[in-house]
């Protein structure tokens, strides 16, 4: 069971949480979700997630190098977005970083900040599907605690800026 929305009660505000990726679509959904928050006086976070590696106890220092270098990595990827979507709509989002399995770590966030009320995930364009996270999540949108957008991934700006 999922925990009580409270955006709307004295002292919160809705959020829009977006998943940063390295996909091309991506940069639809913080169009969009910016352009939301922005309109709609809300906040926006950015979520990028870091796969788990091997942790295997011989290697533990290549693993700690490793894990450091993602984080630098997600780290840009969310100076990049935050960036383009305080250039959209003059909104900074909060940034989070977590490591796990994707599904997973995105119902974790939601269940601990009861603000969050649409996650906001881009559809791929290429001819194998959404993506991979959009597939997984759809498998269970049935059992999803709070609604999902999910944005086109071919969608212009301009056709962004009208929906949203």
């Amino acid at each position: 069971m999922s925990t009580k929305r409270r955006s709307y009660e004295a002292g919160h505000k809705r959020k829009y949480l977006v998943v940063i990726d390295d996909t091309e679509e991506c940069d639809r959904a913080v169009f969009w979700a910016a352009k939301r928050a922005g309109r709609t006086k809300s906040q926006l976070i950015m979520l990028r997630l870091i796969e788990t590696g091997d942790r295997n106890q011989q290697w533990l220092g290549v693993a700690d190098l490793m894990k450091a270098e993602a984080e630098e990595a997600a780290n840009q990827a969310l100076d990049k977005y935050a960036a383009r979507a305080k250039k959209i709509a003059h909104v900074t989002p909060d940034r989070v970083i977590r490591e796990g399995e994707p599904a997973e770590e995105i119902i974790k966030l939601i269940d601990e900040d009861t603000d969050i009320g649409i996650l906001v995930l881009a559809a791929g364009t290429a001819k194998e599907g959404p993506g991979p996270l959009v597939s997984s999540l759809i498998k269970n949108a049935g059992a999803f605690p709070i609604p999902v957008a999910i944005v086109p991934g071919h969608l212009s700006d301009e056709d962004l800026e009208a929906m949203a």
